[in-house]
């Protein structure tokens, strides 16, 4: 029996992926207003964008899985993290996580992603003018990843080039699940795993690296075979390139569209941990997550079926007015901006949260360090696009490069990046 799903949910019957690439805002708003779980026939499936709703999903992986041969990531990749529940998942997470709990990822990324994005915003200091984007936000998010998986011998553009066309393959699985440029994306992307698998390959056969690690086991934990170990190292740069690159260059963007902010965090960088978290709620990088409902289900009024998809909206849920008081507005000071769910919720919460908010941390206190006057460059206007991975295509500023660069003084190290909350 149909479920006539278009008439009961007209709103969502409205919205068309270019909606949801080019600025989402105002029909999540709509949406949630009048269906926060309303069938999106250009989707093929649910959409949630309530908060309260959002955790819910993201929290029962029991009742909502990733589990499911549609996932999109699985597709492109493997079995990994990313696409796994239960003890499974577990097994495939632990191998990885440890290595990144807060404040071992402190100690062993921090200076490294101080001293890597001074150089590159050394390196940019005499133009006066650079794309902050394909000149700072990638290749830092690149040269931290490379160093965590152990490929310091493959250089940045081959690496941006494995993770782009993963990216690329996602996207299209997202937008369109069925057709030509699905399948071109995803036989560009068998390549580009192909010699990543290569490369973590020569990786696993170090001590000491993390796919090393990984292979070994430990915790308790069988290791990972190298196949897992590969597809997990995809995952990595999914959650370790393209998001924080995208984390950066909305935050700059944050940062440098108001200027009077950029000048109170350049005379207090005690402020920057705030634009950085208020820049993950308004415009989290990552847009969407999804689940496969393993059972059927009322989740807020909408039926759901077994087997239907359900996807979440972060960017909806972080502009929950039941959550974030005046939700459109940009505010550091809010004081309940811990509850955003940039870095999803649950079993799949990404592990790679604290290296993320130091790499932002480190890259806009290297723009406001060594870039003198830095701003946006009003010839090219920016902003975020994107149905699954949201950042602007590029992100143009100008700066004083004959002014002399007065280094301020380093704070004390503490918890880079880390909000009182420790999320």
């Amino acid at each position: 029996m149909t479920r006539d799903l278009p008439a009961r949910f007209p709103v969502g019957a409205a919205v068309t992926v270019a909606d949801l690439e080019d600025d989402p805002h105002p029909h999540l708003a709509r949406l949630r207003a009048a269906e926060p779980v309303s069938w999106i026939p250009a989707l093929g499936g649910w959409l949630v964008t309530s908060h309260a709703l959002a955790v819910r999903v993201m929290r029962d992986a029991a009742a909502f899985t990733v589990d499911d041969p549609r996932f999109t990531t699985a597709r492109v990749v493997g079995p990994s993290m990313l696409s796994l529940d239960g003890p499974a998942h577990a097994r495939h997470r632990d191998a990885f996580a440890r290595p990144f709990r807060p404040a071992r990822t402190r100690r062993r990324f921090a200076a490294f992603a101080d001293a890597e994005a001074a150089r590159l915003a050394a390196a940019l200091a005499p133009s006066g003018r650079a794309e902050l984007r394909g000149d700072l936000a990638g290749p830092l998010a690149v040269a931290v990843v490379a160093e965590a998986l152990g490929l310091p011998e493959v250089d940045a553009a081959t690496v941006q080039s494995w993770y782009g066309t993963f990216v690329d393959a996602v996207s299209a699985l997202t937008g369109s699940p069925e057709g030509g440029g699905a399948d071109a994306a995803l036989e560009r992307s068998g390549a580009a795993y192909a010699a990543l698998r290569d490369a973590v390959a020569e990786a696993i056969a170090r001590p000491g690296s993390l796919p090393a690690e990984a292979a070994r086991g430990g915790g308790g934990r069988d290791g990972l075979d190298a196949a897992e170990v590969v597809a997990n190292a995809a995952v990595l740069m999914f959650g370790g390139i393209d998001t924080t690159e995208g984390l950066i260059t909305n935050a700059a963007l944050h940062l440098l569209s108001e200027p009077a902010r950029a000048r109170a965090v350049r005379d207090d960088r005690d402020l920057l941990p705030a634009v950085i978290e208020e820049s993950l709620r308004t415009e989290p990088p990552a847009a969407v997550v999804d689940r496969y409902a393993v059972r059927d289900a009322d989740l807020g009024g909408a039926p759901v079926r077994a087997g239907d998809l359900v996807r979440v909206s972060i960017t909806a849920a972080n502009r929950d007015p039941a959550v974030f008081a005046d939700p459109d507005r940009f505010d550091p000071h809010r004081p309940d901006v811990g509850e955003h769910l940039a870095f999803a919720h649950g079993p799949h919460f990404c592990f790679g949260a604290t290296l993320a908010r130091i790499e932002a941390r480190a890259a806009l206190t290297a723009v406001l360090d060594r870039l003198p006057g830095v701003r946006l460059d009003p010839a090219g206007p920016a902003r975020p696009r994107g149905l699954v991975f949201r950042k602007p295509d590029r992100l143009d500023v100008r700066w004083d490069a004959s002014a002399q660069v007065i280094m301020p003084p380093r704070p004390p190290d503490g918890p880079s990046g880390m909000t009182p909350s420790g999320r």
